[in-house]
């Protein structure tokens, strides 16, 4: 069964790899009008899932869940914005003749099918669905069983949508058990990406049990350092944000270092307003040391695990740090490469921090929440990867095209390069057109 949903996913893509740009984005406007029309039936689907799983998955995961009409208006906003993006297709990047009359150029092209896997994140299935048809992919979705009516409803109003397009509506399909799960992970001959999004847990599932490329995180253990130099007023707030805007995503900063030589003044700031916004604290001893009583707040104690962990939830664990050094070593040590921010008016600390924090995205002075693929201007993203080989942050439609080399020629033969009496290659860059 799976294996026809494969086939009939590939050859849907390969079709629409092949249509142009105005007709794929014809068909996400007709998907964007088609989410409108639907929005009744959607909400009222996610009413169900939510209501079905109150108390029965953790506060992070339900807050996932969730999709209202204000959440879906504005998930139809961003795939409208996806159609106004380059097409990311049919990008000339390499135009080189090799010698006269044998030209070669490298093109972009779809990595053609994609299997998403996510828990309780319904509109996961939007974002990814616009971004699937503009960058010429097929899509297979597996959602977690606590979004199964919400996803249901979101792939038939997309499909609708693309039944009034030039797209095929193969070209998007939804699994709903979990047995499909396992199944999907070894459909290595129809699916060329995986994308996970969901629990450390499960990344880390996916990424033992295929041998179909995995893009994802499992982690998301996020870093703000407060430097000696930093801008008290800029710190509360980026702190705050940070940690209290959102923090079941995987931006929200986890652990918070402070330097040393501003930690007693600052930590008696910034402790009470993390309370007041209903965060649980966990200092570290030096932390408690200095505060000596100085406050009348109940602070638990950080304890080594609290700095490898993802709470994903209103905690936040605070270490004082001797210097920049020690904060920097800290990140690489504990930190999942994600994203990692500084507060400091010191441009040159600044510079050393962006320079060796190893994570995909290091910021100055402003709230890790900004590592987001609407944000940066995506239009919507697939994924956050945290791997060192592209694509890396934030995935977009950049990172949903590979290239493949073109070569013409006329009659031209390996033959006549080799040898006692080969012609040499020209070898010559053309402008690109």
């Amino acid at each position: 069964m799976l294996t026809e949903i494969g086939q009939r996913t590939r050859l849907a893509a390969q079709h629409l790899a092949s249509l142009s740009t105005e007709a794929k984005n014809e068909a996400i406007e007709s998907i964007a009008k088609s989410l409108e029309s639907y929005t009744n039936e959607i909400v009222a689907a996610n009413t169900a899932d939510c209501q079905a799983a109150q108390g029965q998955i953790g506060s992070a995961l339900f807050a996932r869940l969730k999709l209202d009409a204000t959440k879906l208006k504005g998930a139809i906003v961003g795939v409208r914005d996806v159609a106004k993006l380059a097409d990311p297709v049919g990008q000339i990047q390499i135009h080189r003749e090799l010698d006269a009359g044998l030209v070669m150029h490298r093109v972009s092209c779809p990595v053609g099918v994609l299997g998403v896997i996510f828990e309780a994140r319904p509109d996961a299935v939007i974002q990814i669905a616009s971004l699937a048809i503009k960058s010429g992919n097929g899509v297979i979705l597996k959602g977690g069983s606590e979004a199964i009516q919400s996803c249901t409803v979101l792939v038939k109003a997309i499909k609708a949508g693309l039944a009034q397009s030039q797209v095929d509506p193969n070209v998007i399909q939804i699994l709903t058990t979990r047995s499909e799960t396992t199944e999907l992970l070894k459909l290595d001959r129809y699916v060329d990406l995986i994308i996970p999004r969901g629990s450390n847990e499960f990344v880390k599932y996916v990424q033992d049990n295929t041998r179909i490329p995995v893009l994802g995180h499992a982690d998301g253990i996020c870093h703000l350092f407060i430097d000696c130099e930093a801008d008290i007023d800029k710190a509360i707030a980026i702190t705050i944000d940070s940690k209290t805007q959102y923090p079941a995503a995987c931006n929200a900063i986890e652990t918070l270092l402070v330097h040393q030589s501003i930690a007693s003044e600052f930590l008696l700031l910034i402790i009470g307003r993390l309370q007041a916004h209903g965060v649980e604290v966990r200092l570290d001893e030096i932390g408690h040391q200095l505060l000596d009583n100085k406050m009348n707040l109940t602070v638990d104690l950080a304890i080594v695990t609290d700095w490898s962990t993802e709470y994903s939830d209103l905690i936040l664990s605070i270490k004082v740090v001797p210097d920049l050094e020690s904060a920097i070593t800290h990140i690489n040590t504990y930190g999942s490469r994600h994203t990692d921010s500084i507060v400091t008016e010191n441009i040159t600390t600044a510079k050393m921090f962006i320079d060796r924090v190893d994570a995909a995205n290091v910021f100055h002075n402003c709230s890790t929440r900004f590592s987001d693929g609407f944000r940066y201007g995506f239009g919507a993203e697939v994924g956050i990867s945290t791997q060192k080989m592209p694509p890396r942050g934030p995935v977009g439609l950049e990172g949903l095209v590979t290239y493949k080399y073109q070569l013409s020629g006329d009659g031209h033969i390996a033959a006549t390069y080799t040898g006692e009496n080969a012609k040499p290659f020209t070898h010559r860059d053309l402008i690109k057109s």
